[in-house]
C-alpha cells in the first residue's frame, strides 16, 4: 500500500476497533497529521484516562505508554513499536532509586515524568516541563531528589533557591548535545528571531533562550508572540504543529542533531500492524500501578504555568 492507502486503512480499523490514536509531539510528521490527538505526554495520557474509546494506540515511546495504562487501567493500550525506549528513563532503576533515598533520609523524590512506572512507584511526585517549577514550589520538604534530568533538575534548582535540590545525573541525549556555538549561529543569521528552549537543554543554553517551556507552552508562546521568527531548541517533530499553526512565521531549527531516534521509529506501517493485531499492548502490575498513580495523582492536582 502506498502511503494514502495506509492512511485510509488506519482510520478504518481506529472506527472498526473503537480506538483513540494519539501522537507524541516529536513523531514522524505523517504520524502526526493522521493522529486524533497530539501533544505532550502528560497531555495525552490525560485523554486517555478521559476518552470512552476502548483502545489506545500510543504513538511515542515505552514510558508514555506506561502513564497512559496507570491512568486508564481498564482500556487496552498499545504500543506500534515496543522498541521504542527513553534513554534518560533508562538512565535510573526503582533499586538505584532506593539507594538514592538512602542517602538522602527525609528527602522529598520529584520524578520526571519521562520515567518508568516502577521509578514512579518509588517516588513522593512527579512532574512534567510546564509544571516541574510548581511542583517544587507546592512542596514544603526543604530538601528534594530530583530525577531523572539533571538539566529539568538544575533549572528547577535555579527557580527555587530556598530549597536544597540534589539532581540525578540522568540527561536526555538529543536535547543535551545541543552546542552553544550552534545558537549563536542561528543568531548571528536570524537577529530577529527569538530563541525558544526545552528545559531539558544545559543550563549554558537556557542561558540563551527568550523563552524557557515545554512543547505545549512552545506552542503557545509561537501562537500568542507577535515575533515572525523563532529559533526552536527541542526536537524537531514539533516543527509540524508549529508550522501548521502558524503558517505565516519562520521557524528555524539550530541543529541536525536535535532529533530522537526513538520517537521516529513508529511508521504508519507499525501502526496498522498494532490496530490489526491488537499488540504489542503495555500493562502495568496493579501494585506498582497503584502507587505510581499516587505520584501523578499528586502531579495533576497541581497548576500548570
Amino acid at each position: 500500500m502506498d502511503q494514502e492507502q495506509l492512511k485510509q486503512r488506519i482510520k478504518q480499523l481506529v472506527a472498526e476497533k473503537n480506538a483513540l490514536l494519539m501522537a507524541h509531539n516529536y513523531q514522524r510528521d505523517e504520524v502526526q497529521e493522521i493522529a486524533d490527538i497530539t501533544g505532550d505526554s502528560l497531555a495525552l495520557s490525560m485523554e486517555a484516562a478521559r476518552t470512552d474509546k476502548d483502545v489506545i494506540v500510543f504513538c511515542g515511546v515505552h514510558f508514555m505508554a506506561e502513564s497512559a495504562a496507570i491512568l486508564a487501567p481498564e482500556k487496552t493500550v498499545l504500543l506500534p513499536r515496543v522498541d521504542a525506549g527513553c534513554p534518560m528513563a533508562d538512565m535510573v532503576t526503582a533499586e538505584q532509586l532506593r539507594a538514592f533515598k538512602a542517602e538522602h533520609p527525609g528527602a522529598t523524590v520529584v520524578t520526571y515524568v519521562n520515567s518508568t512506572a516502577a521509578v514512579k512507584a518509588e517516588s513522593d511526585i512527579c512532574c512534567t516541563s510546564s509544571n516541574a517549577v510548581n511542583v517544587a514550589r507546592s512542596l514544603e520538604a526543604k530538601k528534594l531528589l530530583l530525577v531523572p534530568d539533571r538539566n529539568l533538575g538544575r533549572y528547577i534548582a535555579k527557580q527555587v533557591p530556598e530549597k536544597e535540590c540534589v539532581c540525578w545525573e540522568g540527561y536526555c541525549p538529543t536535547h543535551d548535545r545541543l552546542k552553544v556555538e550552534e545558537i549563536e549561529k542561528a543568531r548571528a543569521e536570524h537577529p530577529d528571531a527569538l530563541f525558544m528552549a526545552h528545559p531539558e537543554c544545559t543550563p549554558e543554553i537556557l542561558e540563551l533562550a527568550d523563552h524557557i517551556c515545554s512543547t505545549s507552552g512552545m506552542y503557545e508562546f509561537a501562537k500568542s508572540n507577535p515575533a515572525q521568527k523563532f529559533i526552536v531548541g527541542t526536537e524537531q517533530g514539533i516543527l509540524w504543529r508549529l508550522k501548521k499553526e502558524n503558517p505565516e512565521k519562520e521557524f528555524i531549527l539550530p541543529s541536525r542533531a536535535l532529533i530522537c531516534p526513538n520517537m521516529k521509529l513508529t511508521s504508519l506501517e507499525d501502526i496498522l500492524s498494532c490496530l490489526e493485531t491488537m499488540e504489542p499492548r503495555i500493562t502495568v502490575d496493579e501494585e506498582t500501578r497503584e502507587k505510581a498513580k499516587l505520584t501523578l495523582d499528586r502531579m495533576l492536582a497541581v497548576p500548570r504555568d
